[in-house]
Parts: C-alpha cells; structure tokens; sequence
C-alpha cells in the first residue's frame, strides 16, 4: 500500500515530537556563518547553522529533494560533496559524502 509522501523535500510528519537530542557526535559553530551552496546549476550564499564532521545544518529557502546531491563549499574547510537529508521550515540537513578536511 503506497503512503501518499514522497522524497520531494516535504518532511514525512511525526506522531511525536524528540525529547532527546540522537546525534551521534557534536555539532560547533563554523570560523565562518555562510557558505557557498550550489542548487541545480546555480550557486547561492547560504547561512551555516551548524557543521559536524559528517555533515551540515543550513538556511536555505529552496525546496531540493532527499537524496539530491549538492555540492557545498565551507569557506574555512573547502570544498565537499554533500547529499540531502531533511528538509525542514527553510533549513535542510546535509551529509558530507567525505569528512571535510
């Protein structure tokens, strides 16, 4: 039986809000607040909410799909290669395919 959602962007919704934090390593602030998303095609200036060593927190107004895989330029860690985890209010979650260094 199909659900009705899909890997759009939309977020699946949850029947409980979190009541503890899950993350598996901590998350600092970057030496900068933005960074230089590319979106199909286009790069845009995006502001850094956080970064871990397996991916990134930003305020993006566009809606990529899940998956999608977006290249992400961290002006004090370089370039890297990142894939759509969640999307979220204007924010979206990014996993590092590689550690940046």
């Amino acid at each position: 039986m199909a659900s009705g959602y899909f890997l759009d962007g939309g977020m699946i919704p949850r029947s409980e809000t979190r009541r503890i934090d899950e993350r598996g390593e901590i998350r600092s602030s970057s030496t900068s607040s933005t960074a230089v998303l590319e979106f199909r095609g286009r790069k845009h200036v995006v502001r850094l909410v956080n970064v871990s060593g397996s991916g990134a927190m930003v305020i993006f107004p566009h809606q990529p799909n899940i998956g999608e895989r977006l290249s992400l330029q961290l002006l004090d860690r370089g370039l890297v290669s990142s894939q759509v985890r969640w999307v979220k209010d204007g924010r979206i979650g990014l996993s590092f395919a590689c550690p940046p260094q």
